[in-house]
């Protein structure tokens, strides 16, 4: 029997930003990789800091379906809500596309919704609204589209794991270790019934011990802040445009219009796509 593939794609959270290992990072796919099969596993990680859905259609994509794989994770949409250029249409439309040509081959696809960067940060109201609504849209397009390709949908948006502390790397935004294994535990607890996670799965406990503060603090204060500018200093100037926006509706009580505009704007997005194909021999 040969080895079960597994392929990961996305950002920096897939990547394993937040759980050290070695020189490098770890993360959840690596460690779900361990758990899908009793034998042999190949695993591949193709996430990188950084990537949004363009890097994912265009790069990632392409790279995967060259390894065939029997099961290919997607996380990926928050690196899209942090820049000037969000369009959800746009967003939609990759997801699509991506979803599309993977499934196309036969893989099982992992996707998942994720927190909006803003409630994780504590921003101001003004500020973190913006950012959120950008992250419903997204993971309405998520959801949506997980429905449309049959996906193994893990919904991590919500939960108590959020406001646990533990779960987190200095920044607020990447998972730590403990946060990492508890969504290979989710994701394998999903499979695992399907047939696709035959393997022990991950333990929720950490291999290490949490960084200390000082090197918590060290991190956030070198890497962890060059980290948050080079995402963030192109949505900044747009960013509080969209606060004053904000506090102009609330001020007039018109703050429901904005989410019926960025509601409409998904449904659009959606509507717009184009029904996805049909085996031929089920036509």
């Amino acid at each position: 029997m040969r080895a079960v593939r597994f392929v990961a794609l996305g950002d920096s959270l897939t990547e394993g930003v937040g759980d050290p290992a070695g020189d490098g990072w770890r993360g959840w796919a690596a460690l779900l990789a361990g758990g899908l099969a009793a034998k042999e596993v190949e695993f591949t990680n193709l996430a990188l800091s950084g990537a949004q859905t363009r890097d994912v259609l265009e790069r990632q994509t392409p790279a995967a379906l060259e390894l065939r794989p029997d099961i290919v994770a997607v996380v990926i949409g928050v690196n899209d809500t942090l820049r000037c250029t969000f369009d959800i249409h746009a967003v939609a439309e990759r997801l699509d596309k991506v979803y599309a040509d993977l499934t196309a081959q036969g893989a099982t696809l992992l996707t998942a919704c994720l927190p909006d960067p803003g409630s994780m940060w504590g921003l101001p109201g003004a500020l973190s609204r913006p950012l959120a609504r950008r992250g419903r849209a997204v993971n309405a397009v998520v959801h949506a589209l997980s429905e449309r390709y049959g996906a193994v949908h893990l919904h991590a948006a919500e939960g108590a794991w959020l406001t646990d502390r533990e779960m987190w790397s200095a920044d607020r935004l990447h998972p730590g270790e403990r946060g990492h294994r508890q969504l290979a535990v989710r994701f394998h607890a999903l499979l695992a019934p399907l047939g696709m996670a035959t393997g022990t799965a991950p333990s929720p406990e950490p291999e290490f011990p949490p960084p200390t503060k000082k090197a918590s603090l060290l991190w956030l204060a070198t890497a962890g802040t060059a980290w948050v500018i080079r995402r963030c200093r192109d949505l900044l100037p747009q960013l509080l445009r969209l606060a004053v926006d904000e506090m102009r509706h609330r001020r007039r009580g018109t703050s429901a219009r904005l989410d019926l505009s960025a509601s409409a704007a998904v449904s659009a997005a959606l509507a717009a796509l184009q029904p996805p194909e049909r085996p031929a021999d089920a036509a």
